[in-house]
């Protein structure tokens, strides 16, 4: 399916990526650029990567497909970097967690070219980092989505979801704007929640007593502080105004609960742990029927 694919940041992402599609029998050969030799050495050691880029123009040149799975507050400079050794039939996409801001960054960097440039977001990942932390079946019945420009062809925008549909990967299309919001809701709040408890407990007196007696509750609740500090920064900063509104709608459901809770009215309480309940459950059912759906599907 393609003959070079090129990937700046070969992480869990960017590394997970090349290792279902090598599994895939998809690509002849995945070259890998980084900020660091010894990341990009160690990928290759683990058969993520045939070739180590030597410079952006050797690493573009002839790629049929250029991934970058850097943090989000980096694409600007890469797609700058890209921009001149971008030739005609290579297409570009990105892995980050927002995407307004991406799209601002791709549109200044590439001028032109921008209609080469399709914006994505797989919905996966673990709390390790780095090119051990690649799995080649990470993205196996996962969300991809895609936020398509006006300028894309829709060769350019299959070409991209064909590489995730050979990773395993579900399509979903969102506009930039409305992932988002979306996602400022369901994921970049709750890891700043995590990290704000786990930073919160770890600066008590008696840390260590309250992290002796933290149990499988706690471990679940802060699994995702577990994540890259750097890109959840980036993330946060780059999603702004979409996580201050889920952040303020949040505090104030705490005040709520805060004077229930002061007031000892245990009725008001309960109405919001049994919606939570609920509300969690169906979603539990939804995801199942979605599996036994794609099972059913799949013949497994």
């Amino acid at each position: 399916m393609f003959n070079k694919i090129a990937i700046f940041g070969v992480g869990l992402i960017g590394g997970s990526f090349a290792l279902a599609l090598k599994k895939a029998h998809a690509v002849k050969q995945i070259v890998g650029v980084g900020r660091t030799a010894a990341a990009l050495e160690r990928a290759r050691e683990l058969g993520i990567l045939d070739a180590i880029g030597t410079s952006v123009a050797e690493a573009v040149m002839g790629a049929d497909l250029v991934l970058i799975a850097a943090p989000v507050a980096q694409t600007g400079a890469i797609l700058a970097a890209i921009e001149p050794h971008l030739q005609p039939g290579t297409v570009v996409t990105d892995a980050g967690s927002t995407k307004a801001d991406v799209v601002a960054a791709a549109r200044h960097a590439l001028g032109a070219k921008i209609g080469q440039f399709v914006p994505g977001h797989p919905i996966a990942g673990r709390e390790l980092n780095g090119p051990d932390a690649a799995i080649d079946h990470l993205y196996v019945g996962k969300k991809v989505v895609l936020a398509p420009l006006p300028e894309n062809t829709p060769q350019d925008i299959a070409r991209v979801a064909q590489a995730w549909i050979l990773c395993g990967a579900i399509i979903h299309e969102l506009t930039p704007e409305k992932h988002d919001c979306v996602f400022a809701a369901v994921s970049h709040l709750p890891h700043l929640l995590a990290y704000a408890l786990v930073d919160d407990i770890a600066k008590k007196p008696h840390a260590d007593l309250l992290f002796q007696y933290a149990a499988s509750g706690f471990r679940d609740f802060t699994r995702i502080a577990g994540s890259s500090p750097e890109m959840w920064r980036d993330i946060s900063l780059a999603n702004q105004a979409a996580l201050l509104y889920e952040l303020d709608a949040y505090m104030l459901q705490l005040s709520r609960l805060r004077g229930w809770l002061a007031e000892g009215d245990g009725s008001a309480i309960e109405a919001v742990y049994a919606n939570a309940q609920h509300a969690r459950q169906n979603w539990l059912r939804a995801i199942e029927t979605a599996e036994s759906q794609k099972n059913i599907q799949g013949g497994d």
